[in-house]
């Protein structure tokens, strides 16, 4: 009797760790009673408490013995057990971390008819090694693809290349299409044909190159992407294949990264592409220059031009605003593209795309920071203007559609009171309700006798070099707006 163990509840309630690799790979491949086998097996093994024999055991789940024993002879084919013993019969379970690192044994029977038909597709060409079959079999077990599935994508591979291609080409493609759902025999004949309806497409790429040879296997998935993953027309393509002037230096690879970048720009047509290469240059100055305002440095500017700069020119921002931009982030410790990037939205949403524009609405916000100034001094408030400020003076005027003139009044009752701005809210508040639109109005409802004071304020504003504080105004302004 063992001096310690744990007791039936304490084991009840504890847990039993399944590893994600089975549930992933193994799991969903399996019989159910093979797969309650397996778990009620590491259940068992954790506990010291139970009557740990295969008769107990298959009373438990309520099957035969042998059909248990079934269930354990399949797991350890897969390598997950091993059967020490059978009479009685022994198990002990493999951690799952040694089962992928270890060469698993096959039944000979399973694999006769594929090894002879893998060595018939290479014949004359070289032979296959025990190590490269031993790798066919754990991907065919891993992948669960078909074996005439992986023998199709091999003779393929064979025809393609032409000459004695090594396994680990082969396993790439497998591996490729196998996890994009491609494990039967009819999916790759399926692929394949694909293949062979795009060839003429890739017969003009090869004709304008100067290649003579038949077409990879990876070159034609690639084509596939770009022509349905991608969106690109064959003209497209050919036009940008072209811009490698020495064909020395084409290569499928390289067509690839100028297709995969011109999408990701979303630059889809040949006037898009051509346009973006001729300002390339200007952009690619513009990204320095907008760098140099706001304090920062990259080394390789192409992922600042794709994804910032190329960006706010193609929502429509003239590129004297977006240095203007830059100057208000330097004047504020805006340090990063990420947030001038925020900034930019804002003023997208604002419909502020020009300088013109931009000049306009500072232009506004100058001229009203002046009258709420001048609004402050004539309360005896002498302050900045602050946000809080710009707010009020937006609802008195936009929406309680109050002018300018009345504000004023209202300014002359208010001055020289306790609280002088919140007794000028009142007032006008209490005119917005009862509809009072002019002076005349105004001081037939209010019994104090005070000068008007109806002097209209002066806009200080003249020309577009903006100090940090009107820049703080203007971008205040804009801090509610959602992007």
């Amino acid at each position: 009797m063992a001096f310690c163990k744990y007791s039936t509840e304490f084991i009840a309630s504890s847990k039993t760790e399944i590893d994600n690799i089975f549930i992933n790979d193994y799991l969903p491949f399996a019989q159910p009673q093979f797969v309650v086998v397996y778990i009620y097996g590491l259940y068992i093994c954790g506990s010291s408490s139970f009557d740990n024999s295969i008769e107990n055991f298959a009373k438990t789940l309520n099957m035969s013995e042998e059909d248990v024993i079934g269930a354990f002879e399949y797991w350890e084919e897969q390598g997950l057990v091993q059967v020490l013993r059978t009479n009685p019969i022994q198990i002990t379970y493999i951690p799952l971390k040694n089962v992928l690192t270890a060469n698993k044994l096959y039944k000979p029977e399973k694999y006769e008819l594929f090894n002879q038909q893998a060595n018939d597709i290479f014949m004359g060409k070289r032979s296959i090694s025990k190590h490269e079959y031993q790798e066919y079999y754990d991907f065919l077990e891993r992948y669960r693809m078909e074996q005439e599935a992986l023998l199709m994508i091999m003779k393929y591979c064979v025809e393609t290349k032409k000459s004695a291609v090594g396994y680990n080409y082969i396993l790439t493609v497998a591996k490729n299409w196998a996890s994009e759902g491609i494990t039967t025999a009819l999916q790759v004949e399926e692929r394949l044909q694909a293949f062979e309806n795009k060839s003429p497409e890739l017969s003009e790429i090869f004709n304008l190159m100067g290649i003579k040879r038949a077409p990879y296997v990876e070159e034609r998935a690639l084509l596939n992407k770009w022509l349905n993953d991608y969106g690109f027309n064959l003209d497209v393509i050919l036009h940008v294949a072209k811009s490698f002037k020495k064909k020395s230096h084409f290569s499928f690879e390289k067509l690839d990264n100028a297709l995969t970048k011109y999408y990701e720009m979303r630059l889809l047509s040949i006037m898009e592409i051509d346009s973006f290469e001729k300002e390339k240059k200007d952009l690619y100055s513009l990204a320095i220059e907008i760098n140099k305002t706001i304090g920062v440095y990259y080394e390789n500017l192409e992922g600042v031009v794709e994804n910032y700069i190329l960006k706010w020119i193609n929502m429509g921002f003239e590129k004297n605003l977006l240095l203007e931009i830059a100057n208000y982030c330097f004047k504020n410790s805006i340090r990063t593209l990420e947030g001038m990037d925020t900034a930019v939205n804002k003023f997208y949403k604002l419909g502020i795309l020009s300088l013109d524009a931009f000049n306009q609405y500072m232009g506004d916000i100058i001229a009203d920071d002046n009258k709420i100034k001048e609004i402050l001094l004539n309360l005896g408030i002498n302050r900045s203007v602050t946000s809080y400020d710009r707010n009020n003076y937006k609802i008195w005027t936009n929406d309680w559609k109050i002018g300018q003139e009345l504000i004023d009044y209202a300014v002359s009752l208010a001055k020289g009171k306790d609280s002088p701005l919140k007794y000028l809210s009142r007032i006008l508040a209490d005119w917005r309700d009862k509809g009072i639109k002019n002076i005349d109005e105004a001081k037939s409802t209010t019994p104090l006798s005070v000068a008007e004071n109806s002097q209209k304020p002066k806009s200080n504003f003249s020309g577009r070099s903006y100090s940090k504080d009107e820049l703080n105004a203007l971008f205040q302004s804009i801090d509610e707006i959602d992007v």
